[in-house]
């Protein structure tokens, strides 16, 4: 196999970025040091659009996202539809994408791993026309999630501004009715504190918080929270961590392979992949199922074949 030809766009706002003080001088030495081909655009001044325009110009048949989730998505976005893959560098918060696909979140361990990672192709979601790789939520979590942005970077006293907020937006959240139509035909009428559409589906296990083994179902997840208090936020953490909290007697859990949800209201803030946003109703959310190519570590890949092997000696054993 010929070197890859890497060309990464470097988020300098994204959390790890800011924490650690990683510049364009710093990756450049990391990738040399490893005799990587990489072309380094590290410009905060020009538009992101305009970045991913000239990454996707550019003779790499591999573009890096150096960042967070939002970074991730916004380049996935623009990857589908071309010849190139995706490869990430996990310097965000949560890095959610990077954790599922097994990718090194220490930058070095990352960097080594990409020589050897391979293309695995995964599914990719969307609501109203915007692009999402792990899950759309809608209530009262954007908007605790637009509170924690504000504070992003300011001084304790604004973070300790924050957690009496948090704390008593919760205690006067509001249900919201909600219409959930699915593919199938089946439609209800749910009133709810959170609803999260996923692309594919969360593991329970322990520790595995917010994780998925599988990429490639072609199905999304809906999760209906239809109560939010404190102790719901405290017996649904715990059970998370624990691995046991699907049976959760507030959350409902369906698949479908395309969702609409309406509401009296014209407009709903949304959380996409990290991004809070506002979006017209009704949400029309579609799913596409292996279309963008992402680069992973050899053991994904290794899994991924296993699995698609077992289930075909599975159907030829029902056929038989």
């Amino acid at each position: 196999m010929s070197q890859r030809r890497f060309h990464l766009v470097l988020n300098v706002n994204s959390g790890t970025v800011q924490a650690l003080g990683v510049t364009e001088a710093d990756l450049r030495a990391i990738f040399e040091a490893r005799g990587l081909d990489v072309t380094i655009d590290a410009d905060p001044d020009k538009q992101l659009s305009e970045r991913i325009q000239t990454a996707l110009e550019s003779d790499a048949d591999t573009i890096i996202a150096a960042g967070g989730d939002g970074t991730v998505t916004a380049l996935a976005t623009a990857v589908i539809d071309s010849d190139k893959n995706l490869a990430i560098l996990p310097l965000g918060t949560a890095n959610l994408l990077a954790r599922d696909l097994g990718v090194p979140l220490d930058m070095e361990e990352c960097v080594d791993a990409l020589a050897t990672m391979e293309p695995l192709a995964i599914d990719v979601s969307e609501v109203n026309g915007t692009i999402f790789l792990h899950k759309a939520v809608i209530g009262v979590i954007p908007e605790l999630a637009a509170g924690r942005e504000y504070i992003r970077g300011q001084g304790v006293g604004a973070k300790i501004g924050y957690m009496r907020y948090f704390f008593r937006r919760i205690g006067r959240a509001r249900r919201l009715a909600l219409e959930i139509a699915t593919g199938d035909g089946q439609t209800r009428i749910e009133r709810v504190q959170a609803i999260a559409v996923a692309s594919n589906a969360y593991d329970e296990g322990l520790g595995r918080f917010f994780h998925r083994d599988k990429l490639d179902t072609g199905l999304l997840t809906i999760y209906v929270l239809r109560h939010l208090n404190f102790g719901d936020m405290i017996k649904l953490a715990t059970g998370m961590l624990a691995g046991h909290w699907r049976d959760y007697d507030a959350l409902d859990i369906s698949t479908a392979k395309t969702v609409t949800i309406r509401s009296k209201k014209p407009r709903l803030q949304l959380m996409i992949d990290g991004e809070v946003t506002s979006m017209e109703v009704p949400l029309n959310f579609k799913i596409y199922p292996r279309v963008l190519s992402v680069l992973a570590p050899l053991r994904a890949i290794k899994e991924e074949i296993a699995e698609e092997q077992a289930e075909a000696t599975g159907t030829m054993g029902q056929t038989a």
